[in-house]
Order: C-alpha cells, then sequence, then structure tokens
C-alpha cells in the first residue's frame, strides 16, 4: 500500500487538480494499491486564520473575505464539475460555507477564538478541497470517496498540536483500508478527540497524516 500525498500548490487550482487527477489515474491503470492525502488548497490556511482573527477583532470585514474564499472554491468546482453534477457538488459546499459562516459569527460575537475553535475553523481547508478533489476523480471515472479523517486519527485535547493515540488511530485506519473498496481521498492535518472534537496535528500536520495512514 502506498500513500500519495499532495500539498497545497499541487492541489491550489483547477488545473493543479486535473494533473493530480491524471497522476492518480495513473496509479489505478497500472494497479497499484495505494491511498491519498490532500492539503487544503494552496494558501487557504492561512486565509482561515486571517479571516478568524478578524472576526475575533470584531471587523465586519471578514465576510467579504469569505465571501472571496467561497467564490474561489466555486469557481474550482465549476471548472471541475459537468453541469449535471454541479446541482450536487454546489449543494455540499455551500452547507460546508454555511457551517464555517455559523462559527465565524460566534467568534465575531464572543470577541473570542480559542485554540479548540480554531482548530474547527483550520479543519474546513482540508475538508473543502478533498471533498473537491473527490468529487472531480468521480467525475472522470475514477471510483473516490471523499474521507474526513477525522473518523480515523484520534488524538488528545492538545489543540493547536494535538497528539496522536496511535493505537486507536492504527485500529481506525486499518478497518477502513481494510473494509473501504473505493479509492480514499483523505483529508491531510485533522483528526478528532475521543468526544468528537476537532483537532489539528500542527503545522505541516498533512505529511504527518501520511505518515499514519503509511
Amino acid at each position: 500500500m502506498r500513500v500519495l500525498k499532495f500539498g497545497g500548490t499541487s492541489v491550489g487550482s483547477a488545473e493543479n487538480i486535473r494533473k493530480v487527477a491524471a497522476i492518480i489515474a495513473d496509479y489505478k491503470n497500472r494497479n497499484i494499491a495505494f491511498t491519498t492525502v490532500c492539503s487544503a488548497m494552496r494558501g487557504v490556511t492561512n486565509d482561515l486564520i486571517a479571516i478568524s482573527g478578524m472576526a475575533c477583532d470584531h471587523d465586519d470585514q471578514y465576510k467579504e473575505a469569505l465571501k472571496l474564499l467561497e467564490e474561489r472554491h466555486f469557481e474550482t468546482a465549476t471548472e471541475l464539475t459537468s453541469p449535471k453534477n454541479q446541482s450536487t457538488v454546489f449543494t455540499e459546499l455551500k452547507l460546508r460555507f454555511n457551517e464555517l459562516e455559523d462559527l465565524l459569527h460566534g467568534i465575531f460575537l464572543l470577541k473570542e477564538r480559542s485554540l479548540r475553535t480554531i482548530d474547527l475553523v483550520l479543519s474546513f481547508g482540508e475538508r473543502l478541497s478533498n471533498f473537491l478533489i473527490a468529487a472531480h476523480l468521480k467525475e472522470i471515472g475514477i471510483d473516490a470517496i471523499f474521507v474526513d479523517t477525522r473518523k480515523l486519527i484520534v488524538t488528545n485535547n492538545d489543540f493547536g498540536n494535538a497528539k496522536v493515540d496511535y493505537t486507536q488511530s492504527f485500529q481506525n485506519i486499518k478497518a477502513h483500508i481494510n473494509d473501504e473498496k473505493s479509492l480514499s481521498i483523505c483529508t491531510g492535518f485533522i483528526g478528532s478527540t475521543a468526544k468528537g472534537e476537532t483537532t489539528t496535528l500542527g503545522r505541516g500536520g498533512s505529511d504527518y497524516t501520511a505518515s499514519l495512514l503509511g
């Protein structure tokens, strides 16, 4: 089993995501067993830090910054999916952005941004990009599924730089790989506590995720 890991630049645009898809298709054609881990689109993690900071400072310009981020993802989705599939993809994207908008509105109202909250905000970068990549792969005929690794990687509650529970995480990963027949497009960087709270593995955490899956 190989793990293909693609960083933010590699998935930073529709053009680059197509290149990633071509690499994945080549592995599939050669019947190589593998799974995939992808980062957020280039710059998105930094954008989310900045936007949540604006909301925490009670600067309502965060709304415009969030709108631009949403437009970037929808434009990418438009390029990567055919009209017949766009309704489903757009609906899923909108649900994710509505959730992010509600979270940022709470930060704005409370003028508070804990490490726990930041981790949840940052998780959207990987969740959005990997969803788009999986949707594009299905578009071109590859049996792929979006995998939220918060369901696989268990950590403590050291938000911002969580420590992995290797025993439980490896059990989850092995069970997933053994049971799932579709190609998994896995979010990097994120995990969750035993209570289901979203955590991050620190900057560069997508590499760590790939190592854990390996």
